[in-house]
């Protein structure tokens, strides 16, 4: 048995009552916390936790790790759900194009952008893919997170697809972090595809999702829904293809047009719409009284200069918002969700309190791990972190760029040079 004992908090963050799986509107500013605190934990689990007032009178000390947090806040570990972490190369002759003036739009129809990272990987092999994605994801553990969602979509054929969601399958199977995985395909018509679009949707239908779902290799379907990619008629075929498997809807939507692709994936029960840089008052409509989950990607609007998604206008729409950090080789090559949060802060203008529910409780609920992750409570696997001395909670995202994090927790075991000790 494995026991950790974290001892003289400063608080303990977003102890949110047994049950609470997600929050919408208003409640995302309510940030429960217990101050000068403990936590036990024993298999991963947190089994109990109070104020120090309440010291739970331990008696067998044998393999019991103990963490002193004087001056420290404890909070639930970052939960990333939305990352395009495999892929085979960075893109940053694509970012000095952008400084020259170029859109996103232009380097796609010059043969870049998503295109260009498909060629790219279908070249390379699948042990050099994982071990590249590995020292990824490796290196945000470090930074706190604990939940990653990674997608497919840099393969568009049907072999390089699976190659991506294998090496997804093998970095499950590698790490301490939760990992899920998403069947993106959809995400540009392939070269060979280009005046036969209706074949690769085919594609997608017909051969890969029965497969992926067959071989247990993802758990979401995606399609980037978006004016030159991939039509709302297009989407909703997917979504329900994918429905019919088992595999729920997580989209890309409404980054630079708003074309009905949100009504269409609230419609089909999709698990989250991902973007909505751009949004309608049809879009909040759309979503009111669904599940569906807003997850929005400051840090892309920040490396490609547009607009950021009005994070505010869904809240004073009493609809829940979740925060991702986007990692791509081509719009957002960082998987810090530190930045996230303080730019969510920062251009979003989410309280602090608002945003930490958005990067923890919510996002686990944008991967259906809300049960597992996300918020302090009893049964929730211990994945926490434990911050540097810092005068406030508010600090974390004020003083951006920083590493405010002293230590990193997964299943109750710290993180030590990116990996979870035995």
């Amino acid at each position: 048995m494995s026991r950790l004992l974290i001892k003289n908090a400063k608080a303990l963050v977003g102890t949110h009552p047994a049950g609470t799986a997600l929050l919408r509107g208003a409640d995302m500013g309510v940030l429960p916390t217990i101050a000068d605190a403990w936590l036990l934990a024993e298999d991963g689990r947190i089994q109990a936790f109070g104020g120090m007032d309440t010291w739970p009178g331990i008696t067998d000390w044998n393999d019991l790790e103990v963490i002193d947090a004087t001056d420290r806040f404890v909070l639930p570990g970052w939960c990333d759900p939305h990352t395009h972490t495999v892929f085979a190369a960075p893109r940053e002759g694509e970012f000095v194009d952008r400084i020259r003036g170029l859109s996103y739009q232009e380097i796609a129809a010059r043969g870049g952008g998503i295109l260009n990272s498909a060629r790219r990987l279908r070249a390379m092999d699948e042990d050099t893919l994982f071990a590249q994605a590995r020292a990824r994801l490796e290196g945000m553990m470090h930074q706190g997170t604990v939940a990653v969602e990674i997608k497919s979509g840099y393969g568009l054929d049907l072999e390089s697809e699976l190659k991506m969601l294998r090496v997804v399958k093998r970095l499950k199977e590698a790490l301490p972090l939760q990992v899920k995985a998403t069947l993106l395909a959809a995400h540009a018509v392939p070269e060979e595809f280009k005046d036969r679009r209706e074949a690769y949707v085919d594609l997608i239908v017909d051969g890969l999702i029965p497969r992926v779902a067959r071989e247990g290799l993802a758990d979401f379907v995606d399609a980037f829904c978006e004016t030159d990619y991939f039509t709302v008629a297009e989407m909703a075929r997917i979504l329900e293809a994918g429905a019919a498997h088992g595999l729920k809807g997580k989209v890309h939507v409404n980054q630079f047009t708003a074309i009905g692709g949100i009504a269409a994936a609230a419609e089909r029960g999709a698990l989250s719409v991902d973007h909505l840089e751009v949004l309608e008052d049809a879009d909040l409509a759309a979503l009111a009284g669904t599940g569906t989950i807003p997850t929005l990607l400051p840090s892309c609007s920040f490396f490609l200069r547009i607009p950021y998604a009005p994070a505010r206008r869904l809240l004073e729409a009493g609809l829940p918002v979740a925060l991702a950090t986007d990692l791509n080789p081509g719009t957002t090559p960082s998987g810090n969700m530190n930045l996230v949060l303080s730019l969510a802060c920062i251009q979003l203008r989410l309280l602090p309190e608002e945003a930490v529910n958005a990067a923890t409780l919510n996002a686990a609920a944008a991967m259906d791990l809300a049960t597992e992750l996300g918020s302090i409570a009893p049964g929730k696997r211990a994945s926490l972190l434990i911050t540097k001395p810092v005068p406030s909670l508010a600090y974390l995202p004020y003083a951006f760029g920083n590493d405010h994090l002293d230590t990193v927790i997964i299943d109750g075991k710290p993180v030590r040079n990116g990996e979870a000790t035995a």
